[in-house]
């Protein structure tokens, strides 16, 4: 039977779960076509990140919770895209009081949870993302992510976005655990399909 929890059958990985605290939030806009993939990476940022949440997008309906979080004041909001001519990308900058110092909104990414394919249709389809900042990441190293098939070169998948959003954030130590967490997932991922334990 699969672990309710991780769906790992032979080799559960919630020993390896941290309980990770971070001063944003995150929002995984996720394609319908990932809530049905085990090799989706975003369920491991919900199940270790307090404010993490998903939405699933809909082409015709658009999210209207999200939408009234996202112009919220008290939040301030970044769309994780590579920046075209249209939509340059924005440096990272936390919000703070001149005279104090002390932060006074909450960062709020959005991760688009999806293909590279899937998540470029979705940022068209969306006109509601169009006034979102876009914040661009340039990895410091390739990604360790080998699940699927056909991944461009230079992408992350979405824990390791995660995992460098904490870095940015100067939060290495929940950075450090998501990544071990990562890895655990990545290294029993195969084994665990094939029907046997990971060695």
């Amino acid at each position: 039977m699969s672990c309710p929890r991780c769906g790992f059958t032979h080799n559960c990985i919630c020993s390896h779960e941290p309980k990770l605290t971070s001063a944003a939030h995150f929002v995984l806009l996720t394609h319908p076509n990932e809530c049905r993939k085990a090799t989706n990476t975003g369920e491991l940022m919900m199940r270790t990140l307090p404010h993490c949440e998903r939405v699933i997008w809909d082409r015709v309906n658009s999210p209207t919770a999200l939408i009234e979080k996202l112009e919220d004041p008290a939040y301030q909001a970044w769309l994780l895209f590579p920046a075209d001519d249209t939509h340059p990308a924005t440096p990272f900058v936390a919000h703070s009081s001149s005279s104090t110092s002390i932060i006074t909104t909450t960062p709020l990414f959005v991760l688009l949870d999806a293909t590279w394919q899937e998540a470029r249709k979705m940022v068209r389809k969306s006109p509601w993302l169009a006034n979102l900042p876009r914040l661009s990441l340039t990895p410091t190293a390739l990604s360790q992510y080998q699940l699927r098939r056909n991944q461009q070169a230079g992408n992350l998948c979405t824990c390791e976005t995660g995992i460098a959003l904490l870095s940015l954030l100067n939060e290495p130590q929940q950075a450090e655990q998501l990544q071990c967490y990562f890895t655990a997932f990545s290294d029993v991922f195969h084994a665990d399909r094939s029907g046997h334990s990971h060695r």
